[in-house]
C-alpha cells in the first residue's frame, strides 16, 4: 500500500496551506516541528523560540494572504518555521552559515520577509508603517506583528502601540506569551471558538467577551487571572491594551490549531481597528530536551536530535565574557558600591556569574537599554559604581541616554561592551562595529579596548577605580588568546598605551583584540627584511599622543588597526597627526578598519578575511606603503 505524501512535501508556498483542513494543518505542524529540529541539529541556532511558534506560524500563513499581507516577526529568533514554509526549506541546512540563510528575517532573502529584524521591539512600529502605506494606496494588505512577552515590555513597543491605538487603523498584534502557562481543555473553549468563523458577523468585542464567558467557572477565573497577569487589568476594567486603543482577545492556547484558526479567521473578518491577540505558547514545545532545559534551547550549537546532546569542543582559553564576569565579581567583593546592570542578557554578558556571588547588586532591566543606561546614571549620581554590560550592537539603542544622561552630566557610569567586532553566525545585525566612533565622539568619555583577556581584567579594575566621568571598555565574543590571567586586575594609567615589540621600519598601532593578528603580520613583514614595532594603544580616548608622536618620528610607515568601522580609532589618530603636521609626506600612514559595508554571517575568521583584516592583509599594506616610501626617498 502506497504511503500518503507528507503534508510538508505538498507545501511549496503559504498559499498551499489555504486549501488544507484544520486537521491537516495540525498534522503539518507536527511535520514542520520535526523539520526544524532536524535542520537546527546540523547548524545550531535559536531552537526553543522557533519550536514555540510552529502552530502559530502555520495558522498565520493559512489565514492571512502572505506575502501581500505583511507578517513581521519581532527579533526573528522564532522565524525558522516561517522560513521552511516560505520556499527556503531546501536551504535550511545553510542556516547561519557563510553564504547561507540568515538566522533572522531579511528583506533581501525573501518577499515573505517584509521587514528585517534581529533587535527587539521593532515589529509594531514597522507594522503600523505598512498599515499607513496600505491606507495611502500602496499595494499591500494587512500587517501582522508577532511580538514576544519580553519584547513587548520594551518602551518602543508601547510607543508604537500608543501611536497605533490613537490612529485606530486596522492592524494585528500577536502577543506570543511563552512565560505563562494556560492550556484549557478542548471542550468548552473549542466549542465556543469553532463557531466564530461561521457565525453571523459582529464586532470583535462580542468575540472577546464571549471568549471568557464560554468557559466553565474555574476555567473562566483562570483565564481572567491570566489576562490580568499580562495586562494589569482587574474585573470590570479595560485592559492596558484596550486603554491604548486595541481590541484585546485572549488568552488563547497557541498550540491548539482549532483555537488559533478560529480566532485568527474571526479577527481577520471582523476587525476594523487595531487588535491584539494574546497567544500563550511553550518555548521548546514538542521537543523534550528543549522543554526540560532551563533556557528551553534558546540558542544551541549542533546537537544530536535523538538525545538533544550538544556537540562541544574543548575551549583553548576562557571566553572574554566569562573573564569579565569573574573579574567584576572579584572587584565587587572588595567594593560594595559596584552594581551590575544588564538588559535581558545576564548569561550573554557574564553577569550570571556576578549574580551568583552578588545577587542583590545585579539588576536585569529587561529589553530596555535606554532605561538601563539612565538607571545607571541615576545610580552613579547617587554615589554608586554601576557597570552597564550590554552588547555593542544593543548599546546603540541607548545612545541618546549615553549622550544626554551620562556624558553631558559627566557621571561615572562604566560601560562593559561585549561582542565588539565581528561576531560570526549572528551576522551584521549583531556586529559591534560602531561603538568606538559613537563613544569616542563624546566629551568626558574614556574609551578602552582589551587586546587579550589579561588586559580585560586590568580594564575592569581601571573602570572600577575611575570616578572622574564615564568610561567604556570593549572586548570581542569568544575565546581569549590563552594568556595567563592576573590574580587581580591593576588599574591602567588613563590614556597610555604600551610598546610590545621594538623595530625601526614599520609601526603597527593596534587598538583592541587584533593585537594577536598584528603580531602575526609583523612576522610576515620581517620575513621581507623590515623590522616592526608593535604598540597596544589600549585607549582610543584619550589618545596617547606621546606614543603616537614617537612612532611617527622613528618609523617610515605607521599602520593603525581596529575591529571597528571607519571613523573610529584610526580616524582619531589621523586627526592628531594632521594637526601636528605629520602628514607632510615623510610618513606613510595607513588605517585598517572594517570596510564601509555590512558583512554577512560566517565564521569570525572568514568574516575578518572578507573585511581585509588578516595578517596577510596587514603585511601587504605595510610592504606596499614601505615600497612607496622607498620610491619617494630615491
Amino acid at each position: 500500500m502506497r504511503r500518503p505524501t507528507p503534508h510538508l512535501d505538498r507545501v511549496s508556498a503559504p498559499s498551499d496551506l489555504r486549501s488544507l483542513t484544520n486537521t491537516e494543518l495540525a498534522h503539518l505542524a507536527t511535520e514542520l516541528r520535526n523539520e526544524v529540529i532536524s535542520s537546527v541539529a546540523t547548524t545550531g541556532g535559536h531552537l526553543g523560540s522557533s519550536l514555540g511558534v510552529v502552530e502559530l506560524t502555520v495558522a498565520l500563513h493559512a489565514v492571512f494572504d502572505t506575502p501581500r499581507d505583511k507578517l513581521i516577526w519581532d527579533v526573528g529568533h522564532q522565524c525558522y518555521p516561517h522560513k521552511v514554509l516560505t520556499g527556503r526549506r531546501d536551504r535550511m541546512h545553510t542556516l547561519r552559515q557563510e553564504g547561507g540563510l540568515s538566522g533572522f528575517t531579511k528583506r533581501s532573502e525573501s518577499e515573505f520577509d517584509p521587514f528585517g529584524a534581529a533587535h527587539s521591539s521593532t515589529s509594531i512600529s514597522a507594522a503600523l508603517g505598512f498599515t499607513v502605506a496600505r491606507d495611502m494606496g500602496e499595494p499591500t494588505g494587512d500587517a501582522i506583528a508577532v511580538i514576544g512577552d519580553g519584547s513587548i515590555g520594551a518602551g518602543m513597543a508601547y510607543e508604537a502601540m500608543n501611536n497605533a491605538g490613537a490612529m485606530g487603523k486596522r492592524m494585528f498584534v500577536i502577543l506570543n506569551d511563552n512565560e505563562m502557562s494556560i492550556a484549557p481543555p478542548v471542550g468548552a473553549m473549542s466549542k465556543y471558538l469553532s463557531g466564530l468563523y461561521a457565525s453571523p458577523l459582529g464586532g470583535l468585542k462580542e468575540v472577546a467577551d464571549g471568549f471568557e464567558a464560554a468557559l466553565p467557572g474555574p476555567l473562566r477565573e483562570h483565564a481572567r487571572r491570566a489576562r490580568q497577569m499580562v495586562t494589569g487589568a482587574v474585573a470590570e476594567q479595560s485592559t492596558l491594551f484596550e486603554s491604548l486603543g486595541f481590541q484585546y482577545i485572549g488568552p488563547i492556547n497557541g498550540h491548539d490549531m482549532d483555537q488559533l484558526l478560529s480566532v485568527l479567521r474571526a479577527a481577520r473578518i471582523r476587525a476594523t481597528g487595531p487588535v491584539l491577540i494574546h497567544c500563550c505558547t511553550v518555548k521548546g514545545k514538542g521537543y523534550a530536551p528543549a522543554e526540560a532545559a532551563s533556557d528551553a534551547y534558546h540558542g544551541v550549537g549542533k546537537f544530536d536530535p535523538a538525545t538533544g546532546v550538544q556537540a562541544k569542543s574543548k575551549p583553548n582559553a576562557p571566553s572574554y565574557t566569562a573573564v569579565f564576569g569573574n573579574a567584576l565579581s572579584d572587584e565587587a567583593t572588595r567594593d560594595s558600591k559596584i552594581i551590575a546592570i544588564t538588559a535581558a542578557m545576564p548569561g550573554g554578558t557574564g553577569l550570571d556569574l556576578f549574580a551568583k556571588t552578588h545577587p542583590n547588586r545585579m539588576f536585569d532591566v529587561g529589553i530596555a537599554e535606554q532605561h538601563g543606561v539612565t538607571f545607571a546614571a541615576g545610580l552613579a549620581a547617587g554615589g554608586l559604581k554601576p557597570f552597564v554590560a550590554i552588547y555593542s550592537s544593543f548599546l546603540q539603542r541607548g545612545y541618546d541616554q549615553i549622550v544626554h544622561d551620562v556624558a553631558l552630566q559627566n557621571l561615572p557610569v562604566r560601560f562593559a561592551i561585549d561582542r565588539a567586532g565581528l561576531v560570526g553566525a549572528d551576522g551584521a545585525t549583531h556586529a559591534g562595529a560602531f561603538d568606538v566612533g559613537y563613544l569616542a565622539a563624546l566629551p568626558n568619555m574614556v574609551v578602552m579596548a582589551a587586546s587579550d583577556e589579561a588586559e580585560l581584567v586590568h580594564m575592569v579594575a581601571t573602570a572600577a577605580a575611575y570616578d572622574a566621568g564615564p568610561i567604556a571598555f570593549r572586548y570581542p565574543r569568544g575565546e581569549g588568546e590563552g594568556v595567563s590571567l592576573p590574580e587581580r586586575g591593576v588599574p591602567l594609567e588613563i590614556g597610555k598605551g604600551i610598546v610590545v615589540r621594538e623595530g625601526f621600519d614599520v609601526a603597527i598601532l593596534s587598538f583592541g583584540a587584533h593585537l594577536g593578528e598584528s603580531k602575526r603580520a609583523a612576522d610576515l613583514i620581517e620575513a621581507q627584511g623590515l623590522t616592526v614595532t608593535i604598540a597596544d594603544a589600549r585607549f582610543a580616548k584619550p589618545l596617547d599622543h606621546a606614543l603616537i608622536a614617537k612612532l611617527a618620528r622613528t618609523h617610515r610607515v605607521l599602520i593603525t588597526i581596529e575591529q571597528g568601522a571607519q571613523g573610529g580609532f584610526g580616524a582619531m589618530v589621523l586627526h592628531y597627526l594632521a594637526n601636528e603636521g605629520w602628514l607632510d609626506g615623510s610618513l606613510a600612514v595607513r588605517t585598517i578598519t572594517l570596510p564601509d559595508r555590512f558583512i554577512d554571517q560566517a565564521a569570525p575568521d572568514a568574516m575578518y578575511a572578507d573585511a581585509g583584516m588578516t595578517a596577510g592583509d596587514i603585511a601587504a599594506m605595510a610592504l606596499q606603503a614601505a615600497k612607496v616610501e622607498r620610491v619617494k626617498a630615491t
